[in-house]
């Protein structure tokens, strides 16, 4: 056995150097060619390769006939988020599945339509019989990421209808996925926590009367319990994960693999591939990762000099992971501010002082406020960078108990809402497969018979 996976690391120890050397690409003909690396131009803004009715992002106006950047803005169906969250705010915590009510019809329901909406989702908050025990416990990961995405292609086992594209069934599969995720995801820890980790082992069913945020902290928790300012904190975040416009990486892939006539549950299996990567969907788990190791490296964390020295260390790649990063800082669009992190800052600084971790938060305060200058000081940048939505999400995890493995997860569980409209809205409005172009810079080669080859 140890000679076999001798052989293998040899074999792929060299052929990974190989592969290597014969596929670089000189970077000087992605400017010779005008390719637009990651679909992005060298200003950041974005190619355009779709329209949407289902949100908007806003991060530039014009002023005097000039483009510049501008306070940041999110808006779900032409609704801008702040309003939105101060509305439901004034209620239960519900607003999750309000909001997934606007993105999927593009209206705010009312009370009727809610009440009828939160039940529809009750309904379908139940699993197949023995998926649990077939499906979930029976090959424990770590990677919850990989969990989910496992049980959502399993389901489809259990969907006699799982490759119709009627829109009455994709959206008849897609409230089913919605409300199943947190269980999908939840019961995928605590089997996890059990197998590998030697935990007691506990499976608490959701209850129908209560909303998504409320059922996932009752399902993690041993004994079912939390406060009414962690469940409102909860849906609040659920809220801000669950739509970022069509050009994100994992709704971008929502759209192009039902552009191809996929079945729905290999479409969100796609799109969780695609989040549970370090760049899109992890990255609040290297913000609270970064954080431990700042205050276990900066011996007065209310003195600010010693901060930015050692926000320095981790720019110059002397600190932390050595990758150079201060995650949590920088976004794609956003440069001057994330409306996303505005919110959740405000309630991460009210959960911190019921959990007696005002200390806590007043570091990652002085983190958001210094990284900004030791970047700009260490960098030359063609925008403002501020904190993201990730930067505060993790902290909040964080208090509420939340294990690091399921970080990804809740996204997962929220971005869930958004994938779903947008999954709708392609098959309602486009019927043409995405295929971007590739230029092709192989050079002609003449082919040689075996026996002439060095």
């Amino acid at each position: 056995m140890e000679s076999k996976k001798k052989f293998i690391k040899d074999y792929t120890d060299k052929y990974s150097k190989i592969c290597r050397e014969n596929s670089q690409i000189d970077r000087e003909l992605y400017d010779k060619y005008g390719v637009k690396r990651g679909l992005r131009d060298k200003s950041g803004r974005g190619v355009l390769t779709g329209l949407t009715n289902i949100s908007a992002i806003e991060a530039r106006k014009e002023v005097n006939g000039e483009i510049v950047p501008c306070e940041g803005n999110l808006y779900y169906r032409g609704y801008n988020i702040f309003d939105l969250v101060q509305g439901f705010e004034k209620r239960n915590h519900d607003g999750f599945e309000e909001m997934t009510y606007l993105l999927l019809f593009s209206k705010l329901p009312n009370k009727q339509e809610l009440a009828e909406f939160k039940e529809v989702l009750a309904s379908l908050r139940n699993l197949p019989k023995n998926f649990v025990k077939d499906v979930i416990m029976k090959a424990p990961t770590r990677d919850i990421m990989n969990s989910l995405t496992r049980s959502v292609l399993t389901l489809a086992s259990y969907d006699k209808k799982a490759s119709d594209l009627s829109l009455e069934n994709v959206l008849r599969q897609s409230l089913m996925l919605i409300s199943t995720f947190p269980m999908l995801a939840v019961y995928g820890y605590h089997a996890y926590n059990h197998y590998e980790r030697g935990e007691s082992f506990y499976i608490h069913r959701p209850d129908k009367n209560l909303t998504a945020a409320e059922n996932i902290l009752r399902m993690l928790r041993p004994n079912k319990e939390y406060t009414e300012l962690e469940a409102r904190v909860l849906d609040t975040a659920l809220v801000l994960h669950m739509e970022h416009g069509g050009g994100n990486n994992s709704t971008f892939t929502t759209r192009v693999v039902t552009s191809s006539g996929s079945d729905t549950y290999s479409v969100i299996a796609a799109a969780l591939s695609s989040l549970k990567g370090p760049k899109h969907g992890g990255a609040n788990i290297k913000v609270v990762e970064m954080m431990e190791n700042i205050k276990a490296n900066v011996k007065d964390q209310k003195d600010e000099d010693e901060i930015s020295w050692y926000l320095e260390k981790i720019l110059n790649k002397e600190g932390f992971d050595k990758s150079g990063l201060i995650y949590g800082l920088g976004h794609a669009i956003y440069s001057v501010s994330d409306p996303r992190a505005l919110v959740l800052k405000d309630y991460a600084e009210r959960l911190a002082y019921e959990k007696n971790r005002h200390d806590e938060f007043n570091l990652y305060a002085l983190v958001e406020k210094l990284a900004p200058e030791a970047i700009a000081k260490k960098r030359h940048i063609y925008k403002g960078v501020s904190v993201n939505v990730d930067f505060y999400s993790g902290f909040v995890y964080s208090i509420l108990g939340i294990p690091l493995e399921l970080y990804t997860p809740l996204f997962a569980m929220a971005r869930i809402s958004g994938w779903s409209a947008h999954r709708l809205e392609e098959l309602i409005n486009v019927d043409k497969i995405i295929r971007p172009a590739y230029e092709s810079i192989a050079p002609k080669r003449e082919y040689v018979d075996m026996e002439d080859r060095a």
